[in-house]
């Protein structure tokens, strides 16, 4: 099986670098309250060597029409990346892919299980992980990129336990808050590629 390998929180260009170097599919700049916030400018600087193929990611929480709009056109995502219930009140263009958040045991029911989705625990870059054996039995219902205190040492048990199509890491990576460390950044991604091929 192959994983889709998400990188979030970044904020500086030697990282992204780094996490594209190391086989990342996509890297994540917050746009919610965070020690990992970025400002909409910053984020299109630091991304600016971003290749193609490789998904950048906005990530918000609960904003207002109005601010993601701002990270919309100074930014220019390829995904949105918020909670399922703010799509309602967003206005998102058809070129920008959808990755709803599904948090274990908060928010409101889904009605219908989106392809793609993110699954967390209540807050988000907060390095707790989720029930794995919970969230084992909602992956089987989508594609879900699992995300939530996931380092180099334990996401090969979660691969294997969760068996989620994807996995998203921030906090895990880090060498203090907010600050991306390139070592952390390579080890996890060489333990999802070696999971990978175990599965």
């Amino acid at each position: 099986m192959s994983v889709f390998v998400k990188v979030c929180g970044m904020r500086d260009a030697a990282c992204v670098t780094a996490a594209v170097d190391a086989g990342a599919d996509a890297v994540g700049f917050v746009f919610a309250d965070s020690v990992r916030k970025i400002s909409p400018a910053e984020a299109r600087t630091v991304a600016e060597d971003v290749p193609e193929h490789v998904k950048k990611v906005a990530v918000m929480r609960h904003p207002a029409n109005e601010a993601w709009q701002a990270v919309l056109t100074e930014f220019a995502p390829d995904v949105l990346q918020t909670d399922a219930e703010d799509f309602a009140s967003l206005d998102v263009p058809d070129h920008v892919v959808r990755w709803p958040v599904l948090r274990q045991r908060g928010g409101e029911p889904v009605a219908q299980m989106p392809e793609v989705f993110v699954y967390e625990g209540p807050l988000s870059g907060a390095g707790k992980t989720v029930d794995w054996t919970e969230a084992a039995g909602i992956a089987a219902q989508g594609r879900m990129i699992l995300a939530g205190g996931l380092d180099a040492d334990n996401v090969a048990a979660a691969i294997h336990t969760v068996r989620p199509w994807g996995v998203d890491a921030s906090s895990g990576l880090e060498s203090s808050p907010g600050v991306k460390d390139i070592e952390r950044i390579r080890k996890f991604i060489v333990a999802v590629r070696a999971a990978e091929n175990e599965a």
